[in-house]
């Protein structure tokens, strides 16, 4: 498979137990974690764009939180999403945890990262140890981390689940990608919907591909079927991405009793 690429940068970091891999094809350049697994994707001649479904899908936030200000998130990679949000959402701040320097380097090097501004911060740390010591500090909280083997260890436990959720603000809303083929795909989901107690929604992005579960701080404000779809349809063209197809899919995998979303409480 890693054929139908051109790579075109490849460097082992011992000391941080990583290999970075970075690949061409078709004006597509993609980030890769010493597997055949691509982390991220950016369109060279559309670098602020999300390339990749299920990074899109991760900005199905914005039909539950009306005014997010901040965004936290964990796992840079190619740095889609903080650049996405840098670019089109101006007045969200965001900030990025990534634990590995040189992928800070390589997402400035190949994939078009700004420079920190007052908007934009990338910061090479810890993301457990950091959300730890900034509880009820953001409005969204996005987790799109993985090592070459998978989603790391220790983002599995109840603990971890209970760090993010205490690390949101009041409407405050998680939201993480995980792997529908992952071994341990229902540990996560059962470990999500006991700290969110119940209040989480499945969005499938492929098949069986990413799959982007949001877990809600506190019971949205807005769960009327029809309302969300009008507001995904407006979002849908101001942002020129696929809400309309993903609120289908939320609709699709998730409960509804007449024309309100449910959950599993």
């Amino acid at each position: 498979m890693r054929d139908l690429f051109k790579k075109i940068f490849r460097e082992e970091v011992i000391d941080e137990d990583i290999s970075i891999e970075v690949s061409e094809s078709d004006g597509v350049r993609s980030l890769h974690f010493a597997s055949h697994a691509i982390q991220s994707s950016m369109r060279l001649k559309k670098p602020f764009h999300l390339e990749l479904t299920y990074t899109r899908a991760m900005m199905m936030f914005l039909l539950f939180h009306a005014r997010p200000r901040k965004v936290l998130l964990i796992g840079l990679g190619g740095a889609s999403i903080p650049k996405f949000i840098h670019q089109f959402l101006p007045d969200m701040k965001s900030i990025t945890l990534e634990i590995h320097q040189k992928v800070i380097g390589v997402a400035h090097l190949m994939f078009h990262l700004p420079p920190n501004d007052k908007s934009l911060k990338v910061i090479h740390g810890d993301g457990i140890s950091f959300m730890k010591e900034h509880p009820e500090s953001t409005d969204i909280l996005m987790i799109d981390a993985f090592d070459p083997d998978g989603i790391p260890r220790n983002f599995r436990s109840l603990s971890f689940f209970d760090v993010c959720k205490s690390t949101l603000r009041k409407h405050g809303i998680f939201v993480m990608n995980i792997w529908a083929s992952d071994p341990h795909y229902d540990l996560y989901i059962d470990r999500m919907r006991r700290i969110f107690e119940g209040l989480i929604l499945i969005i499938p992005t492929g098949k069986p591909g990413n799959q982007i579960v949001l877990g809600f701080n506190d019971m949205p404000l807005e769960l009327n079927v029809k309302t969300l779809r009008s507001k995904a349809k407006s979002l849908e063209k101001t942002y020129g991405l696929e809400f309309l197809a993903f609120f289908n899919q939320l609709m699709l995998h998730n409960h509804q009793a007449s024309n309100t979303i449910t959950f599993d409480q």
